[in-house]
């Protein structure tokens, strides 16, 4: 075989496995309780800044955050919604709450987000957006990059189901936040698929060909 056949058929295997892998994800995560789901977003005192109604609190609406989206797409839309709620909650003197990985799924039930919804990811894509994004400013990558955080290819476990990456990835971007603001650099933020390609890319533990 050619060395350019070689490499497409390195490349196709290598998306094959990724697709795999992927549908493995999905059918992974335990389906969550639309109504625990429900109990937790009072708990964890998310209703208090988004309300199901007018008058709107800090936060959007319910409504706005209630509808059909992917698990790793809402994963996305907590990351970016992080900084903003941790400056409310010193504001207010709450403390920022904890998800668990069960209570993460029962949550994204209730917030109508299925994993079946995310794309396939693309590695390649994800590979672009770790660099882009400035992961590798705090994060290293199988060892090349910075080492204030922990190497991102040593973390596979915590990249799937949706809900533990969700929940693992909450409970820690507070201080994620506030290291950003220290070294002065941009809190990265993720649109629509993005996080799914990123951690798509991340699960393969090696650059996309």
């Amino acid at each position: 075989m050619s060395a350019a056949g070689r490499r497409l058929a390195s490349a196709l295997g290598l998306a094959v496995a990724v697709a795999c892998a992927w549908s493995a994800t999905a059918a992974a995560q335990p389906a969550g309780d639309v109504e625990r789901g429900q109990r937790v977003f009072v708990i964890k005192q998310c209703a208090h800044c988004h309300r199901s109604a007018e008058p709107k609190g800090v936060g959007p609406l319910l409504d706005a955050l209630q509808r059909p989206q992917g698990a790793y797409e809402l994963s996305g839309r907590l990351w970016n919604h992080a900084p903003a709620m941790f400056t409310v909650l010193l504001q207010e003197g709450l403390s920022w709450p904890g998800i668990s990985e069960p209570e993460m799924s029962d949550l994204m039930a209730y917030l109508k987000a299925d994993p079946a919804r995310d794309p396939k990811p693309d590695p390649r894509r994800g590979q672009v957006l770790l660099v882009g994004k400035g992961c590798l400013k705090c994060h290293a990558f199988r060892r090349e990059g910075a080492r204030i955080a922990p190497d991102l290819a040593d973390m596979t476990d915590d990249y799937a189901p949706p809900s533990r990456w969700a929940s693992r990835m909450w409970a820690h971007t507070p201080r994620i936040s506030q290291k950003a603001i220290e070294l002065g650099i941009p809190y990265p933020r993720f649109t629509d698929d993005e996080m799914t390609h990123l951690l798509g890319f991340l699960r393969t533990g090696r650059p996309a060909r």
